[in-house]
């Protein structure tokens, strides 16, 4: 690995951990604003189980911005067959397939700059990652061998990565 290659690495490294560190901050008392919200209405709705709600505003280091939110009211989700999620969650059950959408969102949308990547395994598997990606909804192609986090599933995915951090 040549000098340009280790610094980008470091840099990327380092992008990594100070974005880490980086979290947003409690809320002080009264200001739960969007589970207050979220309270007024299940409220009109009649859950009185309750429910989630997550929403997100995020730019991509691409630039592009993401506004997006849902919610469900937890009675439904109780009642639901929960497999029918297994899939989705089984696709980004793999470190190269998680590495693979950061980069994609990071810009580098191509087979071919995915397969420049370090660690992440031949072509052939890194199109078995892409496919299993696509095929459960987190990626979907825009042509050419170019690959792209659908708009709806952006803040989702944000979203799980922050609800499974350790």
């Amino acid at each position: 690995m040549d000098l340009e290659e280790r610094v980008a690495r470091l840099e990327r490294r380092m992008a990594e951990l100070e974005g880490a560190e980086r979290t947003a901050p409690a809320p002080a008392e009264g200001e739960f604003w969007a589970l207050e919200g979220l309270k007024a209405q299940l409220a009109g709705l009649g859950a009185a189980d309750g429910g989630v709600l997550f929403t997100g505003a995020v730019r991509l280091p691409t630039g592009h911005r993401y506004e997006w939110q849902t919610g469900a009211v937890a009675e439904d989700l109780f009642d639901r067959d929960w497999s029918g999620a297994a899939d989705s969650f089984a696709a980004l059950g793999h470190p190269v397939r998680l590495r693979l959408l950061r980069e994609i969102l990071g810009g580098r949308c191509t087979a071919a700059a995915l397969a420049e990547l370090e660690e992440t395994g031949t072509t052939g598997q890194i199109y078995h990652h892409l496919r299993q990606l696509t095929g459960a909804g987190w990626l979907h192609t825009t042509g050419r061998g170019r690959y792209e986090v659908p708009a709806g599933r952006v803040v989702p995915l944000l979203v799980l990565l922050s609800a499974a951090r350790p």
